[in-house]
């Protein structure tokens, strides 16, 4: 084994360590910042520890456009959506069953469902307007970053709300000051974390032959979920159930209306040279699963997880095998 290997395999290992310290100080930062200022967790997921572990998504996204794989964008933004849902929630029930509060049922998941069915519609325009392919325009991408202003607006009145109600909050674990130096370097932690992880992982693979299609579908897609990946188990093991589902979807929502959307916004059209009817039907099919599951009884069982495993593990079986047919 060359020199070069053994220092990408202590990069990977140093990349997983980052990762999971890094996660269990952004949850335990984040928890502690929820309870200085007396908002739910719910909020603070849904926000702080959204956006921060939706950044590798964001670079990928930007990074991508400016290199002209376009493909690379869409797949990372609906790839990390499927992910998101299927695997880490689905991992996160297999561990503890998920209470789902009422906010999250009757508002949080149906917008995540609106925004995931109007991004397939803004992108179909060969089967709605007639067009000749189907292409994200840059007013398609404005839409995208508006429907965010309408997720905004809802954080927004749901702050006023947790302020009115005053419910009891448990004591803060750190001041002020201190949590937010944890969130701080939680997320630094997970976003230099995965990097570190995909970059390793990526030059080991081609090291041994592995090609660059199949990287991509692989060491990309998971390594960009990584952050959240890691932040939904840690939350499950504390049982910090609000925190975790608000990750999901506001991690979710920031990946459709600002990785995408952003990006899309300031370069212009994106036209994926390659897109599968399946793709869409998980899209929407996951946000779908997912508030139907937490709807019939307001939480996620471990049986309800191990189902959601399961479809991803099929549909991630058949874009692998598809992958290495065209090879």
């Amino acid at each position: 084994m060359e020199p070069n290997t053994f220092l990408q395999i202590a990069l990977l290992v140093a990349g997983f360590v980052l990762l999971i310290k890094g996660a269990d100080w952004l949850v335990s930062g984040a928890s502690s910042v929820a309870s200085n200022f007396k908002v739910s967790k719910q909020l603070i997921g849904l926000t702080i520890v959204a956006f921060g572990t939706g950044a590798p998504e964001l670079a990928v996204s930007v990074s991508s456009l400016v290199s002209g794989n376009t493909d690379m964008l869409l797949g990372n933004v609906i790839g990390s959506n499927i992910l998101n849902i299927l695997l880490l929630i689905g991992i996160a029930a297999v561990i503890t069953p998920i209470k789902i509060n009422r906010n999250t049922i009757s508002k949080e998941l149906p917008l995540l469902l609106l925004i995931s069915t109007a991004l397939i519609v803004l992108f179909m325009d060969t089967s709605i307007a007639g067009a000749t392919e189907n292409v994200i325009t840059r007013s398609d991408a404005i839409i995208c970053v508006l429907f965010f202003a309408i997720f905004l607006y809802y954080i927004i009145n749901l702050t006023r709300k947790n302020k009115k109600e005053k419910k009891k909050v448990e004591k803060p674990q750190y001041k002020l000051g201190k949590s937010f130096l944890f969130v701080t370097i939680g997320l630094v932690g997970v976003v230099a974390g995965s990097q570190l992880v995909v970059s390793s992982a990526s030059t080991i693979a081609s090291s041994i032959g592995i090609s660059d299609r199949i990287i991509a579908l692989t060491v990309v897609a998971f390594g960009t979920s990584l952050p959240e990946l890691v932040t939904t188990i840690t939350a499950a093991k504390r049982g910090e159930n609000e925190l975790l589902v608000g990750n999901i979807i506001g991690s979710n929502i920031f990946n459709i209306c600002i990785v995408l959307g952003i990006p899309g916004a300031i370069f212009g059209t994106i036209t994926p040279d390659s897109f599968e009817v399946i793709d869409i039907i998980m899209l929407i099919g996951s946000a779908a699963l997912l508030w139907l599951v937490a709807r019939k009884g307001s939480r996620i069982t471990r049986r309800e997880g191990a189902l959601m495993l399961i479809i991803f593990l099929l549909y991630y079986g058949y874009i692998i095998y598809g992958a290495l047919v065209a090879i």
